[in-house]
């Protein structure tokens, strides 16, 4: 359980480095846990409305995925996380979609299954261990290994982003004198 508790506080230390210097964040593992989420959540969703339905079928080289399947990569991964979490644990099916409208639903649905996970995180049951695949894991922990991820499928959207012309949905923010997840020239 010590090392699920490390590498959870250490995933919001590093991702609490990202926000925007004098942007406070709330105190307590749970307050902690959904700001990071929701920043991160917000940038996501954004990318997937931001990306024209064109492109979504677009790779750098072929061996990487498309954008749409970071879509729907990062809206199964979220469904199969969250829904343990929330005590039924079932699969994501945004992989066998193909339009933008499709996924971008998916995305959503995703975030609708993880919200009432995060919602559910309160500092007193964010040591709790469920069992999860291979193992257990705190909640807490389970949920920054979410936003750990969400965080990182992000940053790879943002390349596709750049390179068809699109300006990063953080940088926007930040640009426009809103607050994105990212700090520096995501």
């Amino acid at each position: 359980m010590n090392k699920f508790l490390l590498t959870a506080f250490a995933t919001l230390a590093c991702c609490a480095t990202a926000f925007p210097q004098g942007m406070a964040l709330p105190t307590g593992i749970a307050a902690e846990t959904k700001t990071v989420y929701n920043a991160v959540k917000v940038n996501l969703l954004a990318a997937a409305e931001a990306m024209p339905e064109a492109n979504y079928n677009f790779s750098p080289v072929p061996e990487e995925m498309t954008f749409g399947k970071w879509v729907a990569h990062v809206a199964d991964a979220q469904t199969g996380i969250c829904s343990t979490l929330n005590g039924q644990t079932r699969r994501g099916d945004a992989a066998t979609k193909t339009t933008k409208a499709d996924l971008v639903a998916a995305l959503k649905a995703s975030f609708d299954e993880c919200d009432k996970a995060y919602n559910a995180l309160t500092d007193a049951n964010a040591t709790e261990l469920l069992t999860y695949g291979r193992g257990q894991n705190s909640r807490a922990g389970r949920l920054a290994y979410n936003s750990a991820h969400d965080q990182e499928c992000y940053g790879s959207m943002a390349v596709y982003l750049r390179i068809k012309g699109v300006v990063p949905p953080s940088t926007a923010a930040r640009a426009g004198g809103g607050r994105g997840m990212s700090g520096r020239g995501r």
